[in-house]
């Protein structure tokens, strides 16, 4: 992780919990969380749980997102949510592109294209997801998928507006399977990602984007994915669902990047025993 780049610990809550629910999670999150923090964190609840966990943050640090957002501003697009409607739910970004978008959804990179440019013209900031599944890495197809999917979803945006970007990088076969990419895995994903920036925007720019790794990320492979020079956070799925699970892995970042934030581990420790478990029995996480 490059100290020029401020981290950022993203938690995609996907289809879980009710409104409710997502705001007692997110106020035990942000009541965890060390007032000093050097990290960027974002919450990304469900459609229905936007104006809750908004209310619950409120005079927070963190950032609220949305898990999609439609190409279109408005009309007849039934389900879709536009964003000018996610900006007044108090969303600031825009997850797009993810693995379950793409394979449920059938998403293509010019719909993700689209969705890019909506958000950016909205003044949302898009998280832009991309990643191989496990077929294309067992043929050798990593790095001519990255750079389809880049290719693809930037198209025709100016640097002044993908400078606004995040990109998550999410192998599909390590998400809610218990896999993780080795470190040196992500880290080779994430150089040919910069330099796929580079080739797009210019060294200054490629130099200067965030990159976060997505992938059944834990508390304790996290601090192993933070040491790599190119990885600048993480995109967390099913631990992102327990307060205290989540609140380790934000420490564990923050102490690798050298903000030792030791209170973050005692307000955890101390929120242990009650921290909202937004899993029941029942559920079932993809990542």
């Amino acid at each position: 992780m490059d100290p020029n780049r401020k981290p950022l610990i993203a938690g995609n809550w996907k289809m879980h919990m009710t409104a409710r629910e997502a705001a007692d999670l997110a106020a035990a999150i942000n009541k965890g969380l060390d007032p000093d923090l050097k990290h960027d964190v974002l919450l990304a609840p469900s459609f229905t749980g936007l104006h809750a966990v908004r209310a619950a943050l409120s005079g927070s640090k963190i950032f609220l997102s949305s898990q999609d957002v439609a190409w279109e501003e408005k009309g007849a697009f039934t389900g879709a949510v536009a964003p000018s409607q996610l900006l007044d739910a108090g969303c600031s970004h825009a997850i797009i592109g993810h693995s379950e978008r793409r394979k449920i959804f059938l998403e293509t990179d010019e719909v993700i294209n689209k969705k890019v440019k909506a958000a950016l013209k909205a003044g949302l900031l898009p998280v832009l997801c991309i990643g191989e599944t496990l077929e294309e890495r067992e043929s050798q197809k990593t790095y001519r998928v990255l750079e389809t999917q880049l290719t693809g979803a930037y198209a025709g945006i100016p640097a002044a507006d993908a400078a606004k970007c995040v990109i998550a990088y999410e192998p599909v076969w390590a998400i809610g399977t218990g896999k993780t990419a080795t470190p040196e895995q992500a880290q080779d994903a994430h150089t040919f990602v910069r330099k796929q920036m580079e080739r797009l925007y210019g060294r200054d720019f490629a130099a200067a984007v965030r990159i976060l790794y997505g992938g059944s990320v834990k508390a304790d492979n996290v601090d192993e994915l933070m040491a790599q020079p190119d990885i600048d956070g993480a995109l967390v799925g099913g631990e992102s669902l327990k307060a205290d699970k989540f609140l380790r892995v934000i420490h564990s970042a923050c102490q690798h990047a050298g903000h030792g934030l030791a209170r973050i581990a005692r307000r955890s420790s101390a929120l242990a025993p009650r921290a909202y478990d937004a899993r029941s029995s029942e559920a079932v996480l993809l990542s």
